[in-house]
Formats: structure tokens, C-alpha cells, sequence
């Protein structure tokens, strides 16, 4: 079975974001991510992988039989545009996103250039949708 590559590290975020963020805008908005979504979860940042910094976790299994552990929610401050893995496929966050904003949607994230573009608010109850499905789904560190 494969190794998952998105684990966490123990690279120290802010050293992250001083080094691999090379706009200052950005790094602004990456510190800010920070504290809010720490607030929001009740954990602290860690590094999951080379460049997404992750919140809390929860175990996942496949009916495959894949199994792993990914953080609740986080986000990576990537060249072109921040990648925020704050989204869950719940009628709740649909509605959300109406709200949000200016971004695009991949799969399974959202994507947004810079933090001004959208409404915290409503970041904020995505992420909290997102540990309740998480919650109800999956073994999660947000129960404790």
C-alpha cells in the first residue's frame, strides 16, 4: 500500500512562511490565517507535508482499506494563489460559499488570492462546518 506524502512535520510554521512565501502581502495574510484558524480550532499550527499548514487532525479509512490522518482544516500559500482545505461537500457549505466571496473551487479546495477577497466570517463557519462533518464522519481530535 502507498505511503501517504501529506503527513505532519515538524518544521516550525512561521520559519516556513519566512522562507517560502516571497510576498509580503502574502505573508501578511498567511500570518493572519494563522491566528485565526488556531482560534478557530483550539490547535496549533503544524506543517503536513512541504507546504500546507494543518489544524487539528482526524483519521480517515477508505472502504479500500487506505487509511491516514490529515489535519481538520489548513491552508498552503502557494505561488499563485492560497489553497484553503476548509471545505466539506455538506448543503451547509454550498450555501457558504455563496457568501464568500471572490475565490475559485477545486475538488476539495478553495482557492483565493488574497485574504481581503473574502468575507472571515464566512471562512470561519466553513471551517466550522467542515470539523462537524469531520466530527460525525471520521475519527477526530476535535472531539476531545
Amino acid at each position: 500500500m502507498a505511503t501517504n506524502k501529506t503527513t505532519e512535520t515538524e518544521v516550525n510554521v512561521h520559519d516556513f512562511i519566512a522562507s517560502y512565501v516571497d510576498n509580503e502581502q502574502k505573508k501578511a495574510d498567511s500570518h493572519e490565517l494563522v491566528t485565526l484558524m488556531t482560534k478557530w480550532s483550539g490547535f496549533e499550527p503544524k506543517m503536513w507535508g512541504a507546504t500546507i499548514i494543518g489544524f487539528g487532525s482526524y483519521h480517515y479509512k477508505y472502504a479500500s482499506g487506505h487509511e491516514g490522518d490529515a489535519p481538520l482544516f489548513g491552508f498552503s500559500p502557494r505561488k499563485a494563489q492560497f489553497s484553503l482545505y476548509v471545505y466539506s461537500q455538506t448543503d451547509t457549505s454550498k450555501e457558504l460559499l455563496k457568501d464568500l466571496g471572490k475565490y475559485k473551487m477545486g475538488k476539495a479546495c478553495i482557492y483565493i488570492k488574497k485574504l481581503s477577497d473574502i468575507d472571515i466570517s464566512v471562512l470561519e463557519k466553513l471551517c466550522s462546518e467542515s470539523v462537524t462533518y469531520l466530527n460525525e464522519h471520521h475519527e477526530c481530535a476535535c472531539r476531545n
